[in-house]
């Protein structure tokens, strides 16, 4: 049959592909580890309601480049939940950061700082 000529065809294709693709990860993923960008994502925590992402970033640029700070908000009601999260390039201005602002001042309020821990895949509660 016709089809079996095909399906044997495209089976060989893709098996070639799964070869390939785990030789060149087994060759390059050594030398992408090599150049791995040192980033550092900070959890803050204990943050003033009124805080923006603005006043979040300039409280961590003191310390070094920040590529990222964000208040996570509530998604029904649009405040802040008192927590955001920054990210610094650089993991020795990340770890001063940590040093100088944790349990410090910031908008009337004393901040948590820490290293954010990855996210898990855990399952949600639903939503009602």
């Amino acid at each position: 049959m016709a089809s079996e000529g095909f399906f044997s065809i495209v089976g060989e294709k893709l098996l070639i592909f799964a070869i390939m693709n785990a030789i060149l990860h087994r060759l390059l993923f050594p030398v992408f580890t090599l150049f791995k960008v040192c980033a550092m994502n900070l959890y803050v925590g204990n943050l003033s309601y009124q805080m923006t992402d603005d006043d979040l970033h300039n409280a961590f640029s003191a310390y070094g480049e920040v590529s990222s700070a964000k208040i996570i908000m509530d998604r029904e009601t649009g405040r802040s939940k008192g927590f955001g999260f920054v990210e610094m390039p650089n993991d020795d201005e990340g770890q001063e950061a940590i040093k100088g602002l944790d349990g410090t001042d910031v908008g009337g309020r004393n901040i948590k700082v820490n290293e954010a821990r990855p996210r898990t895949d855990a399952p949600r509660a639903p939503r009602y």
